[in-house]
């Protein structure tokens, strides 16, 4: 009789064990397959089971898997964390590794350096790609392509206490090439104007800038040059008569300093953000926001695309560029562009 009972217990103990093996086996065979989304569908077609609802979210079309480095402009950098993200979690498989360049500070120079010298898969740019930048893809066996998929504006801030309606284009040059140098000249009070900027090896905001606004000329000796928006707008709202240029993104919602409005001609100024202005006193609590209007239509005075730039050389790197550009431009996509603080190109 106790032969038996031991016989049973150790046929129980062998079935037991041996459910509990198959069981942990199964469950992390199911639980590697719908991480890699890789699940097969039901004969039966129930969408509404969450394993399939994870494969089928991800509907880029022409998406590659694998991943892919991109980088470039620092402008982009509000897209890479609350647009990319998103792209990231529809499609796990489609991975975006941002790199850094290997020397030198990163931006849509250095972005497309890295695309051309193949480092990159596809780069984020603030500007234009140049004649010579294409010049130089050729000779590698491939050319570069831009693909607009935003719009940007660029803001002028100033101290919170300045009293000035506006200034111009023009003015603006002139403040930055050391013609203008009193806020009086400009119809401001009686005071020294403290210029700040990024050098022009910063990124594609100050090559922009140099090359539309000041029409290639060079900064003048009144500049003083700082390393981030972020040092300039605490040197500025340090300074009563300093001024900067920045992405409008990255002035206008600020609280310690303020954008002012810009236009082509005097007397006809166009803010940067939507009126009515929110003083420093009511932010954080309510912050100024882009006149995406008058950035859309061309009214304000200095606006710009955001590319993304692609090497069209007929391999998944240009899959990945393209196929990620048609993202942004879905009707999602544009949504997503617009609550990062840009302006949706359509």
């Amino acid at each position: 009789m106790s032969q038996k009972n031991e016989t049973l217990s150790l046929f129980l103990a062998v079935v037991i064990t041996s459910g509990l093996i198959f069981g942990g086996l199964w469950f992390f065979m199911e639980r590697w397959a719908q991480l890699n989304g890789t699940v097969p569908t039901s004969e039966t077609g129930n969408t509404n089971n969450p394993i399939n609802q994870f494969v089928n979210k991800c509907n880029v079309a022409n998406l590659p898997e694998g991943t892919f480095n991109y980088g470039g402009s620092t402008t982009w950098a509000p897209i890479r964390k609350d647009v990319d993200s998103v792209l990231q979690n529809l499609c796990p498989r489609f991975i975006l590794r941002y790199t850094q360049p290997p020397s030198g500070q990163p931006g849509s120079g250095t972005g497309i350096r890295m695309l051309i010298d193949n480092q990159l898969a596809f780069s984020q740019s603030s500007r234009s790609v140049k004649a010579e930048e294409n010049t130089e893809a050729r000779q590698k066996g491939f050319s570069l392509k831009e693909i607009p998929v935003g719009i940007d504006g660029i803001a002028i801030a100033v101290n919170h206490n300045l009293n000035i309606p506006g200034i111009t284009v023009a003015q603006l040059k002139n403040i930055y090439t050391g013609k203008i140098t009193n806020w009086q000249e400009v119809g401001g009070p009686n005071l020294p104007i403290t210029v700040y900027s990024r050098s022009k090896e910063a990124g594609g905001t100050v090559e922009f800038f140099v090359e539309n606004i000041l029409n290639k000329e060079n900064f003048g000796a009144n500049v003083s040059y700082v390393a981030t928006t972020t040092e300039a707008v605490r040197k500025v709202a340090a300074s009563p008569g300093g001024i900067y240029y920045a992405s409008a993104p990255e002035v206008v919602p600020q609280c310690t300093i303020k954008s002012i409005p810009l236009g082509r001609t005097s007397g006809q100024f166009v803010p940067p953000y939507q009126e009515p202005f929110v003083p420093a006193s009511e932010c954080p609590t309510k912050r100024n926001q882009l006149n995406s209007q008058a950035f859309r239509s061309g009214d304000y005075a200095i606006t710009r695309n955001l590319f993304v730039i692609v090497k069209q050389n007929g391999q998944t790197d240009q899959q990945a560029g393209v196929a990620y550009a048609n993202w942004l431009l879905t009707p999602e996509g544009q949504e997503l562009i617009e609550k990062a603080g840009f302006v949706r190109l359509k």
